[in-house]
C-alpha cells in the first residue's frame, strides 16, 4: 500500500501527501477513552439523520438505512464485536466507517452539514446529562439515608464541637441533618449545571454554521435539549458546563471528605461514638484488633484527585482562542474520572450510612465532660437579670472551681453555685442537664427533638417530591 494511499484512507485525507507518523497517530487518538461516548454519538447521529430526512437533505430511505445501521453498529458494540482503530482517531470517525461498510456510500451521507466539533460537543453534553441524572438519584439516597437516621437519633445527645473542643451538647439527629444540608446544596448546585448545559451545539458544525437549510430546533427537541445553543463559534469551544460540573464534584467531595473525617475520628476507641458495618472495613495484616474505617478515608483521599481534575481543566481552557482546539481532547479523561469517581463515593456512603450504629451511652458521655452547659447556666442568669458579659464571668469561675474539682457544673451543690452568684435558685438543674439544654433550643434550626423531628418531615416531604422527576423542571 503507497503512502498516498494511507494518507487518502483517513476520512480527511484528501489534501495530505504523506501519512500520519505511526507515533503521532498514537499520541493524537483519543478512541481509547471517547468510545465510552459510543452511545450517545450514535444517539446524536440517529437525531441527525432524521432532521437531515426531515428538511430534505436525505431521502427517507437514506435516513432509514443510516439509523438501521447505526443501531446494528451499537449492538456489536455492546456484544463486544466491535473493532475499535486507533489510526481511525475516535469514537466518532470509528462509528462513522462501520455504518459506511456496513449500508456503503450512504453512510457517507451522515456528515453532511455537522462536523466533528459540533459532535463531540454534543455528545459530551448528552453523556455528562444521563450521568447528572444517575449522580443527583445516588445523592438523593444518601440525603434518604441521613434522614431515616436523623429520625431515629433524634433524641440521642452527644457534644457539639468547636474547635474540636467540646461545645454545647446536641444530638445526633441534629448532626446528621447538618449533613443533609450539606448535600441538599450540592444537589441544587447540580441540578443548576444540569440546566445551563442543556443547550444543544450540533448544528454549529466546524465554528460558523452550515450552509445546509438545517432545523436545529427540530434536533434539539429529538434528543430532549431546552433548545438549541445560540453562537456557533461558543457551541464548539465552550467547556463551562463539564468546569461547573467538576466545581459541584469538588464541593461535594469537600463535604463528604468532612463527613469522613468525622466518621474517622468517631470510629476511633478515644471516640467511640459510632459503629461501622463491617463489610465497609478491613483490618490490619499484623493487629489482629484492629478494624480501619477504609471507605471513609478513601473517600477523605479522593477528594484531591477531584480537585485536580478541576485545576486541570481551568488550566486547560484559560489560554484557548476561539474556535475548537485540539487541547479540547484533553477535557474527556478528567470527567469520566470524575463521574466515576463521584459515583463511587455517593454509592459507599448511601450503602453505609444506613446501617452505622450509634453508642448512645458513650455519646451522652462525652457530652458531659467540657462543661458543654455553661452557656445554659449564663443564660439563665441573664434572665435572671445580670448582663450577659457578667453572667460570662460568674460562668467562667463556675467552671474553673468545677474543673478544680474535678466535676460537672451539674454536680455542684446550690451552695457552691450560689458562691459565684446570690440569684441562682434550685431551678438552675433544670438547665444543667444535658436533655434540658437540647430541649431549650426549641426553634427553626434548633438542635431540639421536636426540631429535629419536624425538619425530618420536611427533608422526607422534599425527597418524595423529587423522586416523582427524573429531569429539572
Amino acid at each position: 500500500m503507497s503512502d498516498d494511499h494511507k494518507a487518502a484512507d483517513k476520512l480527511w485525507g484528501g489534501r495530505f501527501s504523506e501519512p500520519t507518523d505511526a507515533f503521532v497517530e498514537r499520541f493524537t487518538a483519543s478512541v481509547g477513552f471517547d468510545q465510552r461516548l459510543y452511545h450517545h454519538d450514535i444517539q446524536g447521529s440517529i437525531a441527525h439523520a432524521r432532521m437531515l430526512a426531515k428538511v430534505g437533505v436525505l431521502a427517507e430511505a437514506e435516513r432509514d438505512s443510516i439509523i438501521e445501521g447505526l443501531e446494528a453498529v451499537r449492538q456489536d458494540i455492546e456484544a463486544g464485536r466491535f473493532q475499535w482503530s486507533v489510526s481511525l482517531e475516535d469514537v466518532h470517525m470509528n462509528i462513522e466507517a462501520a455504518l459506511t461498510e456496513r449500508i456503503g456510500v450512504t453512510g457517507k451521507k451522515l456528515h453532511t452539514g455537522r462536523s466533528r466539533n459540533d459532535q463531540i460537543a454534543t455528545d459530551i453534553r448528552l453523556y455528562l446529562r444521563d450521568e447528572i441524572d444517575t449522580i443527583a438519584a445516588e445523592l438523593n439516597r444518601l440525603q434518604e439515608g441521613l434522614v431515616e437516621l436523623a429520625e431515629q437519633e433524634a433524641d440521642t445527645i452527644m457534644p457539639g464541637f468547636t474547635h474540636l473542643q467540646s461545645a454545647q451538647p446536641v444530638t445526633f439527629g441534629h448532626h446528621m441533618l447538618a449533613w443533609y444540608e450539606m448535600l441538599d446544596r450540592d444537589y441544587g448546585r447540580l441540578m443548576d449545571c444540569r440546566g445551563r448545559m442543556n443547550r444543544m451545539p450540533l448544528g454549529a458544525a466546524a465554528l460558523a454554521g452550515t450552509s445546509y437549510p438545517i432545523d436545529r430546533e427540530y434536533t434539539a427537541q429529538l434528543l430532549g435539549f431546552d433548545a438549541p445553543t445560540a453562537n456557533s463559534l461558543d457551541s464548539v469551544s465552550d467547556r463551562d458546563f463539564a468546569i461547573e460540573f467538576l466545581s459541584f464534584a469538588s464541593l461535594l467531595l469537600t463535604h463528604l471528605s468532612r463527613f469522613s473525617e468525622e466518621l474517622v475520628l468517631w470510629t476511633s476507641a478515644q471516640f467511640s461514638f459510632v459503629d461501622l458495618p463491617d463489610r465497609f472495613c478491613t483490618g490490619s495484616s499484623i493487629m489482629p484488633q484492629k478494624k480501619n474505617p477504609d471507605v471513609p478515608e478513601l473517600v477523605r483521599g479522593k477528594t484531591g484527585r477531584v480537585y485536580g481534575h478541576l485545576m486541570s481543566l481551568l488550566t486547560l481552557m484559560k489560554g484557548q482562542p476561539l474556535a475548537y482546539n485540539k487541547d479540547n481532547q484533553e477535557d474527556k479523561e478528567p470527567v469520566f474520572d470524575v463521574v466515576d469517581t463521584v459515583k463511587g463515593c455517593l454509592k459507599a456512603y448511601a450503602d453505609m450510612m444506613p446501617s452505622v450504629g450509634v453508642n448512645r451511652n458513650r455519646t451522652r458521655s462525652a457530652a458531659r465532660q467540657g462543661f458543654a452547659t455553661a452557656t445554659d447556666l449564663a443564660d439563665y442568669l441573664v434572665r435572671k437579670g445580670l448582663a450577659f458579659r457578667d453572667a460570662h464571668e460568674v460562668v467562667g469561675q463556675a467552671v474553673a472551681h468545677a474543673d478544680e474539682n474535678q466535676c460537672d457544673l451539674e454536680d455542684l451543690g446550690l451552695d457552691e453555685l450560689q458562691q459565684f452568684c446570690a440569684d441562682i435558685g434550685e431551678d438552675v438543674y433544670q438547665v444543667l442537664t444535658l436533655d434540658g439544654s437540647v430541649q431549650a433550643r426549641n426553634h427553626i434550626g434548633g438542635t431540639a427533638p421536636e426540631q429535629v423531628r419536624g425538619a425530618v418531615a420536611q427533608a422526607r416531604e422534599a425527597l418524595a417530591r423529587r423522586r416523582g422527576t427524573t429531569t429539572q423542571d
